[in-house]
């Protein structure tokens, strides 16, 4: 994919990439390895064959390292991390790194419980494609704060951006910051906006994490440009969103449209959410969550 311009026809050109990505998607059919915490795991499968992609949810140390090298990408997701988790996660990057496999990370509840802190910071120096999580997240990675409530963000989007681009120019990767309207920031400055999606989210559990989860199938279906692809897959989940929020009556009615809404979604519905964004890097974008 090409990188998105600040010419005349860039917001034609968004568009259509991002539309391209989803259409990528669905042709390629990634499968994604999945390293995830227990609560997640069929949330985020069924996401994953949902949006078009095929879910790998390995468990044992030495057959998340024989996925990972074979998967199209991989996700790890610091969720519920164990003993076990942990030697498959380290033995899962090793091995997507060795395969030139990308791999996303998604530091859930980093800043709140010191363990997992200490090893998102080190994963984090290992070479993933992307890391996704909410504005407390962010920063707390970034070192920049001290995490949120558990698992819930105590802080908006824009207070995350000055983090999110420090990071990414710190780590190599796209760092995407969830909220009501995502920031999404590569290295160097390169930034995305993405619209839509409803509150309902956040009162549904696995929502962020099988967000992470369609990252990393974007990451392998849209290789060539990490920024688009991770956008694209925050505006599929979003769109998806968005169209249950329409008829749902509460949390229950809306997980159950959303995972239909993810199939439904075609590109040009997830494109007409991303906008560019050309502010100096670690400018505030606006909305916050």
């Amino acid at each position: 994919m090409s990188a998105p311009t600040g010419g005349p026809g860039a917001v034609t050109d968004l568009a259509e990439e991002v539309a391209r990505a989803t259409e990528a998607l669905r042709a390629s059919r990634p499968l994604v390895c999945c390293l995830t915490n227990e609560v997640v795991v069929q949330i985020s499968a069924n996401a994953l064959l949902a949006a078009g992609a095929a879910p790998a949810m390995p468990r044992h140390p030495a057959e998340a390292a024989q996925l990972a090298g074979l998967a199209g990408a991989v996700l790890v997701n610091l969720g519920t991390v164990d003993d076990v988790q942990e030697e498959a996660v380290r033995r899962a990057v090793a091995s997507a790194g060795a395969a030139g496999v990308p791999w996303v990370l998604d530091p859930v509840a980093v800043g709140v419980l010191d363990h997992r802190t200490a090893l998102a910071r080190e994963l984090v120096t290992l070479g993933p494609v992307a890391v996704r999580g909410n504005a407390s997240e962010v920063m707390a990675l970034a070192g920049a704060g001290g995490g949120g409530r558990g698992t819930d963000t105590a802080h908006g989007v824009e207070e995350a951006a000055a983090a999110a681009a420090d990071l990414a120019d710190r780590s190599g990767a796209v760092v995407a910051v969830s909220g009501v309207r995502d920031l999404v920031v590569a290295p160097g400055g390169r930034r995305l906006l993405v619209d839509g999606g409803s509150e309902l989210g956040t009162r549904v559990t696995g929502f962020g994490c099988a967000l992470g989860a369609l990252v990393a199938a974007y990451a392998a279906a849209a290789p060539t440009d990490a920024l688009l692809a991770v956008a694209a897959a925050h505006a599929h989940v979003s769109a998806a969103a968005g169209a249950a929020a329409a008829a749902a009556r509460g949390p229950g009615s809306f997980a159950v449209a959303w995972l239909d809404e993810l199939d439904r979604v075609g590109g040009a519905d997830a494109a007409r959410l991303v906008g560019a964004e050309h502010a100096p890097a670690g400018a505030a974008t606006g909305a916050g969550a």
